[in-house]
């Protein structure tokens, strides 16, 4: 069956910032949808606040900010895809309680992360790094002395979601122990073993590898008091977020021996795009590997990435799908034949529901079909209603009481 937006597609304004990648243009245009306009890095929020006006569909990465002033001056906005892990940046109160759909690619990049940081294991047990220096100011460095194999060896993986099991899985095959310690029960994959306490990971660890989120809880979570527990020369690798380590800390730990080493590729403060001075603690010190936020920065999972977000909003724009959305709660309909399908977003109070069908049925509407779900803040409404007698309907409930947002979809 095809369907007609409720707006023409060449009404539809899409804005995609920070180099998304090109699959996402594509999807887009290959359905239609021509007004894509690209913006190679993160605006501020002025700047964001004059070019979204217009816009109905908004990509970002993790480098744009959306506040609330932005998302208050986005009158037309439907929906925000994040196209990385996180919605950090993203006022994620604010996006609810307007109705914006907000989307992400939690998945996608995994496999990029978890090579990475096996990588960066290798390297740092290797100490490859002194070594690269020396032969490239022409000295001689060939010394087996605290050069190490992984096999054998213990990772300790502090947090084991999806990136934190497919760092599981690939050291298991290099024939490391693998201890992981998690907040929340989690399965272990192959021989891994939960660690009760993350005294205990990082007592018994050869590698420690950081996979948690940027929360509260997890600010500052390896610290000056914890990292005295380390392994003597044990090595260090950061691939999630930069609040989690206090890098003053770690430069300690580097510089008393503690620790052999490090990998980190986030930081507390980073610059907004490339070229921009970046300054840490951490430069200059020896076994220390720096990357600029590139865990996930392959072409692969860029490509994923593209994919995978992409598909949710377009799936959003025109079938009300809003499967993996952090603001709208989930659903997933079939199309009806012979039906004009309205969309309704409102405040989760009592009632709502009874006067949507009150309306309705004082109009002589036919509802075909009718579906609810709510969240703690909003309710989503997806209501197929009768072609041939649903002329009025729009009109008729985006005057419901505490509705927020209502949109014909065909």
């Amino acid at each position: 069956m095809k369907n007609n937006t409720s707006y023409p597609k060449e009404k539809i304004n899409i804005l995609f910032l920070e180099n998304i990648n090109v699959t996402a243009v594509e999807k887009f245009n290959s359905a239609g949808y021509f007004n894509v306009k690209k913006i190679s890095g993160a605006l501020s929020e002025a700047e964001l606040i004059k070019e979204i006006k217009q816009v109905h569909i908004l990509g970002i990465r993790s480098k744009t900010l959306i506040t609330e002033n932005v998302l208050n001056a986005a009158t037309k906005l439907q929906a925000i895809g994040c196209f990385c892990i996180g919605v950090n940046q993203v006022d994620i109160k604010a996006a609810t309680h307007l109705g914006i759909a907000v989307f992400n690619a939690p998945y996608s990049n995994t496999r990029s992360v978890a090579e990475l940081v096996i990588g960066a294991s290798i390297m740092l047990v290797r100490k490859i790094i002194d070594k690269n220096k020396a032969a490239h100011e022409g000295i001689w460095l060939k010394d087996a002395t605290g050069s190490h194999e992984l096999r054998g060896k213990t990772i300790g993986i502090i947090g084991y979601g999806n990136i934190g099991s497919q760092v599981s899985v690939l050291s298991e095959a290099l024939g490391m122990k693998v201890l992981f310690y998690d907040v929340e029960t989690k399965l272990p994959l192959g021989n891994a073993t939960d660690s009760k306490t993350l005294k205990d990971l990082m007592m018994h660890s050869d590698v420690i590898t950081l996979h948690v989120p940027e929360l509260i809880t997890t600010k500052n979570i390896i610290n000056k008091s914890n990292l005295k527990f380390c392994k003597k020369g044990a090595v260090l690798i950061n691939y999630s977020r930069g609040e989690v380590i206090d890098i003053n800390a770690l430069k300690s730990a580097l510089e008393s021996g503690q620790l052999g080493g490090a990998a980190i590729d986030v930081f507390p403060i980073e610059p907004e795009k490339n070229g921009d001075i970046f300054s840490t603690p951490l430069q200059g010190l020896s076994n220390v590997i720096l990357t600029p936020h590139i865990g996930g920065s392959t072409q692969e999972a860029q490509g994923n990435i593209g994919v995978d977000v992409s598909s949710k909003l377009f799936n959003y724009l025109e079938k009300g799908i809003s499967t993996g959305s952090h603001t709208v709660p989930p659903l997933a309909l079939p199309p009806q034949e012979g039906t004009h399908r309205i969309l309704h977003i409102h405040n989760n109070v009592p009632g709502v529901l009874s006067q949507i069908n009150a309306t309705l049925s004082k109009n002589n509407i036919n509802i075909v079909s009718q579906y609810l779900k709510t969240n703690d803040e909003i309710g989503y409404a997806v209501l197929d209603l009768d072609k041939n007698l649903s002329k009025n309907a729009l009109a008729l409930l985006k005057q419901v009481k505490n509705t927020i947002k209502v949109r014909m979809l065909y």
